[in-house]
């Protein structure tokens, strides 16, 4: 293990005299650029660290006037997931759990539990989490397995990675769609043999049904955002990079920070096709004295998710011939948002799943990076699953962040294959090419798409394998991180995707006091079992805001 012992005499000078709070008997680590730093106490004064004690002994010295007993536990910096969906998954846990069902009748059977058990569920029925890949057959459901259940009410499902909707014909006929109704721009309505719209709505037809569904009020959302918020903090996160939003959200979060109901950092990335985004873009980035919500950056979708054969590819799809997937904006419309965002000092984090959405997703970036100004903002790219080998240096050469979800490559390795073909596998869930290139990356999960756990991505990322240990040795096992780089991807790396490198990620004097215990030794354990590591206690800037005992 690469690790140093952060000596009790290089902290004195850095250090205050009477930190308030001190937290020994522990195992800490920490991540100090490339190298790993152990600790066995921490101390804190007003939301921020004071010193690092080597050792029990060292700890001894302190005169904080408050100690916590770790109790031999794991302390490690509170993690950081760099790309998830706040409202959603606040959502998600509110309605129609779908994640993990193995048929389409073991989904219908839940909706059927949920409408039994909902008598507020009314005329619009929402659920999530449904993989048809998971499914006998891989075949998209179709809607009148739901209209068998569903009476009057509208049913509206969002496939695991939020780029398809299976509904039923009651939301159709609301939606307005019938057999003949057109494809939109950069959306697909699928239709069986006969052309009968089967109830499944690909990217862009999405909005067809919902722009009829009933709004929900500005106080709706932020119940979802503040359930959202404390579960994120039960799963050991401190900072969460909520991946588009609406100004609604954008005022729920506001609202919550207003009334000091905000347990875990929020870094806001701006839907940009929301228009009433504009006045915050207008206006420039903003963020709170406390770091709690930082609106600084926008986020823009370029094609699809693979799963739904929506990620847009140069060549067909290799379970689809003819079919290369969606690009959801022009030329002229991505390059038009990225530059409106530039202008106004944001920072751009595009969608980017497919090797041809990629490309020009970095073309426009190398365009806008001409300029320092806009180097300086840290573009990203989201996601940058499918990539052509000659595209992975086009990362660190132009100064583009890849924001990478390790739990998608253990998630899509039984659909990969049938999608891209052996050949296109090489470049693609490549983190630890991209990271040998030199390519700055961030860690996180796209949660509710993955569990909002972030030990499930850390297991991924050192293993590439799923729970069950397979496949055996790991898929594409050439692509495996180590603990160390792992860490850092859902620490400091996610904290500079952020702009925050200075204030969190790390736990060194002078950085807040985020950091989490945990009942097992992350470096210690074996690489299996990493994913079942449990949360004890989650603390942001020193305040306890989550306790096992206390759930």
């Amino acid at each position: 293990m690469n690790c140093r012992v952060f000596l009790l005499a290089t902290l004195l000078a850095a250090g205050s005299a009477k930190a308030a709070t001190l937290v020994h008997n522990v195992s800490g680590y920490t991540m100090d650029g490339p190298e790993l730093v152990t600790f066995s106490a921490l101390e804190f004064d007003d939301g921020k660290v004071t010193r690092l004690y080597a050792s029990e002994g060292d700890a001894r010295q302190s005169t904080a006037t408050e100690q916590i007993d770790g109790k031999g536990m794991t302390l490690l910096p509170g993690l950081i997931d760099a790309h998830g969906h706040v409202s959603s998954h606040g959502r998600a846990l509110a309605s129609v759990d779908l994640v993990g069902v193995d048929s389409e009748a073991a989904a219908v059977a839940r909706v059927v539990d949920f409408i039994s058990a909902e008598s507020s569920s009314g005329s619009w029925v929402q659920g999530r989490g449904w993989n048809q890949v998971l499914w006998p057959g891989k075949q998209f459901p179709a809607r009148q397995s739901l209209d068998a259940v569903s009476g009057e009410a509208a049913v509206v499902l969002g496939r695991v990675d939020g780029h398809a909707l299976w509904v039923n014909s009651r939301a159709l006929e609301l939606a307005g769609i019938v057999d003949d109704t057109p494809d939109p721009a950069g959306g697909q309505i699928i239709r069986d043999e006969q052309g009968k719209a089967t109830g499944v709505l690909i990217d862009n037809a999405m909005t067809m049904v919902f722009s009829v569904m009933p709004a929900d009020s500005d106080e709706r959302i932020a119940d979802y955002q503040a359930r959202a918020l404390r579960d994120l903090a039960a799963n050991g996160l401190t900072s969460v990079h909520d991946a588009g939003i609406t100004a609604q959200e954008v005022r729920g979060f506001r609202s919550l920070l207003k009334a000091g109901e905000m347990p875990v950092r929020v870094y806001a990335m701006l839907d940009v096709l929301d228009p009433a985004n504009d006045a915050d873009l207008e206006a420039g980035p903003s963020e709170d004295d406390a770091q709690l919500l930082v609106v600084r950056s926008v986020k823009i979708s370029a094609d699809g998710a693979l799963g739904s054969r929506g990620a847009a590819l140069f060549e067909d799809y290799s379970d689809k011939p003819g079919h290369k997937g969606l690009l959801l904006l022009t030329d002229e419309e991505l390059k038009h948002h990225m530059t409106r965002a530039v202008a106004a000092g944001y920072q751009v984090n595009t969608h980017a799943i497919g090797d041809l959405a990629n490309d020009r997703v970095l073309v426009n970036y190398e365009m806008l990076n001409q300029s320092e100004a806009s180097r300086a903002l840290r573009h990203r790219v989201e996601h940058a699953q499918i990539l052509r080998p000659q595209d992975v240096s086009r990362f660190a050469a132009a100064g583009i962040v890849a924001s990478i979800q390790p739990t998608h490559a253990t998630s899509d390795k039984n659909m990969a294959g049938d999608r891209l073909g052996q050949e296109r596998l090489e470049a693609a869930y490549a983190w630890a090419t991209l990271l040998d290139s030199g390519a700055q990356l961030a860690g996180g999960s796209d949660f509710p798409v993955e569990s909002v756990n972030p030990f499930f991505g850390l297991h991924a990322a050192v293993t590439r394998q799923s729970h069950d240990n397979q496949p055996e040795g790991g898929w594409f096992p050439g692509q495996k991180l180590s603990r160390e780089a792992s860490l850092s991807l859902f620490t400091q790396d996610a904290a500079f995707a952020a702009h925050q490198e200075k204030e969190i990620g790390r736990l060194l004097p002078g950085y807040y006091a985020d950091f989490i215990l945990v009942s097992d030794n992350y470096f210690d354990q074996p690489e299996s079992a990493i994913w079942n590591n449990r949360v004890q206690a989650t603390y942001v800037a020193g305040r306890r805001v989550y306790s096992a005992g206390q759930e």
